[in-house]
């Protein structure tokens, strides 16, 4: 039976590449307290116990899985990545440059010290900086290079997988412990930045058209209520914008959306008046829109009223109008956002707080609740009405990844020494300007959230199933040849980058706390160390200081790992 498995599997590599998959991810999920393997992690390692039954695999498949989740890596962070560099951000584009460079440097240096080849720094610098596409870009980055025989090629291409999964568990749980529990204590301690990121949210919610604290909240749905109208207030009849306008100095943005008259059910208008015994609906925050009572009468009960649709989109942000210091606060004073309310903001794959004084950007996804009429005017102004789907724009990602290969295979020569973007940063460019260029014409090269998402996942553990099965039969050999300080060296490579960063966000960038801590998460493209800043300061604020920098830090260290294996050579 067990020959049967062994020979099959040989003879189709896809059941073990997907068995490889399934496994990797089963594991991936569990964790013990805050830590995890990971996704990746995980299928490297079923994949090198797999690789034990020696199970030949062609090159041209992980190498196309591969470059469709560079793609999609540089197509998610391409508009944040050009906004940056036109100037929103700039200090944290900065900070997210010099910090990259730290991170190169100091693998650099240690591998030097330690006499490494281009394969186990690649690997360090991998595992230590937790960025798994250096596992692939390293990999082509030494197959391209010349006066070196093929087998010291493969020799140094199969130690990467192998240091990788030497030094990435430190690099995940070090750069987590680091930046959620010493950050703060060199910051001042975690009281001190737990107070100040209080304060911070305070500031940041300051309106100058409400004090609404609903932004805090912005997750909470839109409710819609009816009142009968009998307060002492109306004996005088109200306008709906005097209604709203007293709703405003109470502190609260709620809409008068429908009114039930003597002559039947109406849409308000601005001037339409209410009296005792009219019925009106109101909508706004759940939390504040029950407090309403008092002054207008009770609630009740009208099916007929309440039934009317309400919609909730997301907008990709391309008018010209945002970018230019367009906070949340300014587009809710836009009358074309009367009864619209915002829902989320999605910078890249992460939501942001939606506070008064959150600044949007072009690129940036929003998700807004109101009426359909309501809905028609604002969507327009805002940018491209991103409705759910389930088609790709495959011509958009085979094209791009094409172009982007042609351009990375092309090599110059200094001093004899190739220098080429590799196919594999050549696709992750594509990706960057295809996504930014989207921003552009927002009708075309569509990539919905759930399709992004598999090529990401499925495109980078595909790559990194072959790796562990090609690897298996070497692997083991290889964890004896790097030895103990291997490990050291990597916990080396994650903490002293780290330690200078929030030195460097504090002393040099002037960053508030919780904004330091979450760029220097974002540099290092480490989502786990963003969940342990956020859990250690009971707050979202962090990802505001994550999104900007993560955009130029997963570039610039998967640009990276062609830099080092060309060093080292």
């Amino acid at each position: 039976m067990w020959h049967w498995i062994l020979e099959t599997c040989r003879e189709n590599p896809a059941i073990p590449i997907f068995f490889t998959i399934a496994m990797g991810f089963w594991i991936g999920q569990f964790k013990y307290k805050s830590f995890s393997l990971g996704t990746v992690t995980s299928v490297l390692l079923v994949g090198v116990l797999v690789g034990q039954m020696d199970i030949p695999i062609s090159g041209p498949l992980k190498s196309v899985f591969f470059l469709l989740f560079l793609f999609a890596i540089g197509y998610s962070v391409g508009p944040q990545f050009f906004q940056a560099l036109k100037g929103s951000g700039l200090k944290q584009v900065i900070f997210s440059v010099i910090l990259c460079v730290l991170c190169l440097g100091i693998t650099f240096l240690m591998a030097k010290l330690l006499h490494y080849n281009p394969g186990e720094a690649a690997g360090l610098f991998s595992g230590a900086q937790t960025i798994s596409a250096v596992i692939g870009v390293g990999g082509n980055t030494i197959s391209t290079l010349s006066g070196v025989s093929e087998a010291t090629r493969q020799q140094w291409i199969n130690i990467i997988p192998v240091c990788y999964a030497v030094t990435y568990i430190f690099g995940t749980i070090g750069s987590a412990y680091i930046l959620g529990n010493i950050g703060p204590w060199m910051l001042g301690g975690l009281k001190k930045v737990k107070d100040d990121t209080v304060a911070l949210a305070r500031e940041l919610n300051q309106s100058s058209l409400t004090d609404d604290p609903a932004y805090i909240n912005a997750n909470r749905p839109i409710s819609f209520r009816a009142y009968k109208v009998t307060a002492d207030l109306f004996q005088t009849p109200q306008t709906v914008q005097q209604i709203e306008e007293h709703l405003s100095g109470l502190g609260r943005r709620l809409f008068v959306e429908r009114i039930r008259t003597k002559d039947g059910i109406i849409d308000p208008t601005p001037t339409q008046t209410v009296a005792v015994g009219d019925e009106i609906v109101l909508s706004g925050r759940h939390e504040y829109i029950i407090e309403d009572e008092s002054w207008i009468g009770p609630e009740v009960d009208d099916a007929q009223l309440l039934s009317f649709p309400v919609e909730v989109v997301s907008v990709l942000l391309t008018s010209k109008k945002i970018g230019k210091n367009m906070t949340v606060d300014s587009l809710r004073a836009q009358p074309y956002m009367y009864g619209v309310v915002i829902q989320k903001i999605t910078r890249g794959q992460v939501s942001i707080p939606v506070f008064a004084q959150t600044q949007l950007l072009p690129g940036d996804t929003v998700t807004i609740a109101g009426l359909p009429q309501e809905i028609n005017l604002a969507a327009p102004k805002l940018g491209y009405v991103d409705r759910p789907t389930n088609k790709t724009s495959l011509i958009y990602v085979g094209l791009g990844i094409v172009i982007g290969c042609l351009v990375g295979a092309l090599t110059i020569h200094a001093g004899g020494v190739p220098i080429s973007l590799s196919t594999s940063g050549g696709a992750l460019i594509a990706g960057l300007v295809m996504g930014w260029l989207r921003t552009k014409r927002p009708s075309m090269g569509h990539i919905p959230a759930s399709s992004l998402w598999l090529l990401n996942n499925l495109g980078l553990n595909m790559f990194i199933a072959v790796i562990g099965i090609s690897a298996g039969p070497t692997f083991i050999e290889g964890i004896k040849h790097v030895g103990i300080m291997l490990f050291v060296a990597g916990i080396i490579a994650t903490s002293v980058p780290l330690f200078i960063g929030v030195w460097m966000g504090d002393k040099i960038f002037k960053f508030r706390p919780a904004i330091n801590l979450g760029c220097n998460a974002g540099g290092r493209t480490t989502t786990a160390a963003l969940g342990a800043i956020q859990d250690s300061l009971d707050s979202t604020i962090p990802a505001m200081g994550y999104t900007v920098t993560y955009a130029i830090g997963n570039t610039l260290l998967i640009l990276w790992g062609v830099v080092i294996v060309l060093l080292m050579a």
